[in-house]
């Protein structure tokens, strides 16, 4: 699949109909490249017209404001906000949370407004208008599924049934983590806690959380986020259950289920 670049489009004079904001992890870490081609399948199967922006796409700078490095944070959001004005760029989706977030409600006081979706509530539209339809039985039907929220997407966004929504097309049975929503565990690579070793303490949120996940007895744990996808992963690692238990994106379960 050949996905055009924002660059390409302005060059014919066009405008795509979205951008999708890929991000670090989606460009660089293998395991969330599969989410970033799940997703983009998805588009082009239902025809969105979607553009990237390439070798011109950097950090939106999320690590370092949470590092506490707010001169590489606003330097860094400056280029981007220029880029994306450059381009006059109106919709941005993006898969990660972290993204999303620094997007949507940091980026306006620099300059930088736009209309920011993470992409479950995308698909969540898709399904509404029909867009997405799904295979009778398909793939997941009858399993059971749980789904881990992301601080990001959950408590700072307030995004709770827009995923929820979107796993119940799946016909599968939803189960709840004893934590979940506003109550929710983070799974330990917030705050930019991804990028460096942990404080000492009795045991890793990670580890917990997996624990939480596997007591559910779901086969397959739902995430949004890059992040939680690796944090999650080495949770069920732990646990010792990475071959009855699978880590998989939102849009990863749908594009196995799609027709």
């Amino acid at each position: 699949m050949h996905i055009k670049t924002m660059a390409e489009y302005a060059a014919n004079g066009e405008t795509p109909e979205v951008l999708f904001w890929v991000g670090c992890a989606g460009s660089f870490d293998q395991r969330a490249q599969k989410i970033t081609k799940a997703f983009t399948t998805i588009l082009d199967k239902v025809g969105i017209q979607f553009a990237i922006l390439g070798k011109e796409e950097s950090c939106t700078g999320d690590p370092a404001r949470r590092a506490g490095n707010e001169f590489i944070f606003q330097m860094m959001a400056q280029n981007n906000i220029q880029l994306l004005n450059m381009y006059a760029v109106k919709k941005i989706v993006t898969a990660c949370p972290h993204c999303f977030n620094t997007l949507k409600n940091e980026y306006p006081a620099l300059g930088g407004n736009y209309e920011v979706i993470h992409h479950t509530t995308f698909l969540q539209a898709l399904i509404d208008e029909g867009r997405i339809k799904m295979q009778e039985g398909g793939t997941f039907k009858g399993k059971k599924i749980t789904y881990h929220d992301s601080c990001y997407l959950g408590r700072a966004n307030n995004i709770y049934e827009a995923p929820r929504k979107v796993l119940e097309t799946l016909d599968a049975e939803l189960v709840e983590m004893k934590r979940c929503r506003s109550k929710g565990l983070c799974c330990g690579a917030g705050g930019a806690q991804m990028f460096k070793e942990e404080e000492k303490g009795s045991t890793r949120i990670n580890f917990e959380r997996g624990h939480e996940a596997v007591a559910t007895g779901a086969s397959v744990i739902a995430s949004n986020c890059p992040f939680c996808m690796t944090m999650l992963t080495d949770g069920i690692k732990e646990a010792g259950k990475e071959e009855e238990v699978k880590v998989l994106d939102v849009a990863e379960l749908i594009a196995q289920s799609m027709k």
